[in-house]
């Protein structure tokens, strides 16, 4: 690496829990600084959020668009090199949109975009651009997320035939929405958050976790959604059915209403020479049962692991490592990726979720949302 890659970012002003940790994730392996931002839909709190980020009053901008405009015109070694995109659902597609026809790469939280129709156009978008784009679907970066992936790829559970995931929160228990908490307002808001609520916020987590680690696509769902919070249009609730590519069966269950959950994401994968578990409250371990060998657990740098794993574990082993560090792992191989080709390299398969992944999602969301209105019949993710 000649040098550290500029980062400008849209949405996550001081006042944002998704935007910090952006911020953190992305300074970690040193890869990485924030030099530009338009953090807010205000301008003057856009400016205030820059400045007390510490940077320079010329790059703090009132709007995605100003940012664009002027970061293209400075000289290329001054001006960002890609933008992250933190801000709610409805505010995904434009600022992707503008800065890949200016030239700049991408990240962007999820879901990709607020509609399935702008998910698919962004993804032409993205082709025609030639520029990166990485979806922090940032719970594929942990280690031992790494390792079950891998372990699956190289045959050891066998044939996979079942998987059982979840998505367990409780923070949407009461009307949280009706005070001024401005993260709950805009999740239950279709106008703001789409067709899917818990759907797109940690549905599309579980989904993705599942189709990552086992390298298979879910073909169909059958989808039960509930809305419980009083007022509520859109799901704070969901069990879902999945019939996976190869045959292999399901379940998915998510819930923003589980009350006394806190962030609760699960997988269990069983094959038919062994099984894992692995529970994003419990990170640093990798519980696997065999066949014909007693249970094991995999530990980040421990014993044991593939040069998947490894490759993503900062620190020795006992030494915990978790949400930001899973975060980072994502920016870090998405910077990989922009390094590389800044110097004329080819990397075949990037190992980071891209905006192929997100067009998943927001057609995981949409087949969901179409079979529970169908009284949960079997709908493919097409």
């Amino acid at each position: 690496m000649s040098r550290k890659l500029r980062m400008g970012m849209v949405g996550g002003g001081a006042d944002s829990f998704i935007g910090d940790v952006h911020r953190k994730a992305a300074a970690i392996d040193g890869m990485i600084e924030l030099v530009c931002g338009a953090f807010s839909s205000t301008v003057e709190k856009s400016i205030a959020s820059g400045l007390a980020l510490g940077l320079d009053e010329s790059r703090c901008y009132g709007t995605f668009e100003d940012m664009m405009q002027k970061e293209k015109a400075l000289p290329e070694d001054v001006r960002m090199d890609f933008v992250a995109i933190v801000t709610p659902n409805h505010m995904h597609f434009p600022p992707a949109k503008m800065a890949l026809e200016h030239g700049f790469h991408v990240v962007s939280d999820k879901p990709v975009t607020l509609t399935l129709e702008e998910a698919e156009a962004l993804e032409k978008i993205v082709a025609k651009s030639g520029k990166l784009f990485a979806l922090t679907h940032n719970y594929t970066g942990n280690s031992m997320v790494k390792q079950a992936k891998a372990m699956v790829a190289k045959g050891e559970l066998g044939t996979i035939r079942k998987i059982q995931a979840q998505y367990l929160q409780g923070w949407l228990s009461t009307s949280l929405e009706k005070t001024e908490q401005k993260q709950a307002a805009w999740r239950v808001d279709p106008k703001r958050s789409g067709i899917g609520g818990a759907l797109g916020d940690i549905g599309t987590h579980a989904e993705n976790l599942i189709e990552y680690i086992t390298g298979l696509k879910i073909e169909e769902i059958a989808a039960d959604l509930g809305r419980f919070g009083e007022g509520r249009v859109l799901d704070d609730d969901g069990n879902m059915l999945m019939r996976m590519e190869n045959g292999a069966k399901g379940t998915i269950s998510i819930s923003q209403i589980a009350l006394g959950e806190e962030n609760n994401l699960g997988i269990k994968v069983y094959g038919t020479k062994g099984s894992l578990e692995w529970y994003q409250e419990n990170p640093n371990e990798l519980i696997t049962r065999w066949l014909e060998a007693p249970k094991k657990i995999y530990t980040p740098n421990g014993n044991g692991l593939h040069d998947e794993a490894l490759a993503v574990s900062r620190i020795p082993a006992g030494h915990p490592e978790g949400y930001l560090e899973a975060f980072a792992t994502i920016y870090k191989n998405f910077a990989t990726h922009v390094n590389a080709v800044n110097e004329g390299k080819y990397i075949d398969k990037p190992d980071y979720p891209t905006v192929a992944d997100g067009v998943r999602g927001m057609k995981f969301i949409y087949a969901a949302v179409e079979s529970d209105i169908n009284n949960a019949a079997w709908t493919k993710i097409n």
